[in-house]
C-alpha cells in the first residue's frame, strides 16, 4: 500500500495540467507554513547573532568617539595656549627685530641631477651679495645653505646632502642633535643626548650652537624611520623647489672672556692726585660697616670704588 501510494504521489506529480497545478500549490501551501515551529530555533539563534554583532560594532563605535574626545581636548588645550601665546605676540609687536636678518630671493635654474650629491643653482650670487655659508629656505622651512658663490650664480647645498651636518633643537623636549644628510628625504638624527625624551612628531628647528644658522628656523617633523632609527621629515618642498631664499646671517660676537663680560669699570671719587693703583690693600687693618675697608686719611673701599669721607 505504501509503494503503491508513492506511485500515486509520483504520477500525480508529473502530470502537467493546470488543474494538477493547482492542487500540489494547494497542498504545499497546507504542509510547509507547518514546519515554522521547526525553523524558530534557528531563526531566534541568527536574530541572537545578529542582535550581538550590532553590539560590537555600537561598542567599537563608542570607543572610536572616546578616543576622538580625548584628542579634541587635548586640541582645545593647544588651542588655548596658541591664543594665549598669540596674545602675548601681539602686544610685543612694538619690539625692534634685528633690522640685518633680511633675504634675497633667488629662482632655481638647474639641479645636480647626482645620485651622491644634492644640490641647486640659483640665480644670485656676488653681485648681490652673498656670502659663503648663509642659510636657504624655500615658503615653509630650511632647505640648505649657500657653498659657492660666483658673480651672477650660487651653489646650494640641501640637507639632504650626504656632507650636510647641521645643529638642530628638537621641541618640546629641548634635546640637541646633528641632523646628518644621507641622500634621503628624511635624514637621521645623530647625537642625540636622551631618545627617550624625543617623540615622533616633534617639532625640529635650527640651532644657534657652531654659529652656522640662526636659530629658530623650522627644518620638520621627527619621524620613526623603517629602520627605527629618528629621522626627520623636512618641512621644505624638495619636490618642487622654484624660489629660495637665502637669509642674511651675521656672525654672532665672539666672547673671550665671559667672567669680565658684566663687571663694571673700577670709578675713582677722590682728589685727581690720588691714584687708585698705588694704594696697597695689605695695610687695611680695621674693618668698616657695610664690607668696606678702611684706608686711612679718610678714604674708604667699596669693591671696585674709592671714596673720601668729608666732615
Amino acid at each position: 500500500m505504501l509503494v503503491l501510494a508513492l506511485i500515486a504521489l509520483f504520477l500525480v506529480w508529473r502530470i502537467d495540467s493546470p488543474r494538477v497545478e493547482r492542487l500540489r500549490a494547494a497542498a504545499i501551501d497546507t504542509v510547509v507554513p507547518s514546519f515554522d515551529w521547526a525553523m524558530a530555533p534557528i531563526t531566534g539563534a541568527a536574530n541572537l547573532i545578529s542582535d550581538f554583532q550590532s553590539y560590537q560594532q555600537l561598542r567599537e563605535q563608542n570607543q572610536d568617539l572616546r578616543r576622538e574626545l580625548q584628542q579634541m581636548k587635548a586640541w582645545k588645550e593647544a588651542a588655548l595656549q596658541l591664543e594665549q601665546e598669540n596674545a602675548k605676540l601681539l602686544d610685543l609687536n612694538s619690539v625692534s627685530l634685528d633690522p640685518q636678518l633680511t633675504v634675497v630671493t633667488g629662482v632655481v635654474i638647474t639641479d645636480s641631477g647626482s645620485p651622491f650629491r644634492q644640490s641647486v643653482l640659483i640665480n644670485v650670487g656676488a653681485r648681490d651679495g652673498i656670502i659663503d655659508g648663509w642659510p636657504t629656505m624655500d615658503a615653509i622651512g630650511l632647505v640648505g645653505r649657500i657653498a659657492g658663490v660666483g658673480q651672477n650664480t650660487s651653489r646650494v647645498m640641501l640637507l639632504t646632502d650626504t656632507s650636510s651636518r647641521i645643529p638642530v633643537t628638537i621641541q618640546p623636549s629641548g634635546q640637541k642633535a646633528i641632523l646628518a644628510g644621507d641622500n634621503s628625504l628624511s635624514p637621521p638624527l645623530e647625537f642625540l643626548e636622551d631618545t627617550a625624551l624625543v617623540r615622533p612628531g616633534d617639532r625640529v628647528i635650527s640651532s644657534v650652537d657652531g654659529c652656522v644658522f640662526p636659530a629658530d628656523l623650522l627644518v620638520g617633523q621627527v619621524a620613526l624611520g623603517t629602520d627605527d632609527r629618528l629621522r626627520v621629515r623636512l618641512a621644505a618642498d624638495y619636490q618642487r623647489l622654484e624660489f629660495l631664499r637665502v637669509l642674511r646671517s651675521q656672525p654672532h660676537e665672539e666672547i673671550a672672556d665671559p667672567d669680565n663680560l658684566l663687571a663694571p669699570e673700577a670709578e675713582f671719587f677722590g682728589p685727581a692726585g690720588i691714584n687708585p693703583a698705588s694704594l696697597n690693600a695689605s695695610e687695611l687693618t680695621d674693618g668698616c660697616p657695610c664690607g668696606s675697608q678702611n684706608m686711612g686719611a679718610g678714604w674708604h673701599l667699596y669693591g671696585t670704588r674709592i671714596r673720601a669721607d668729608r666732615g
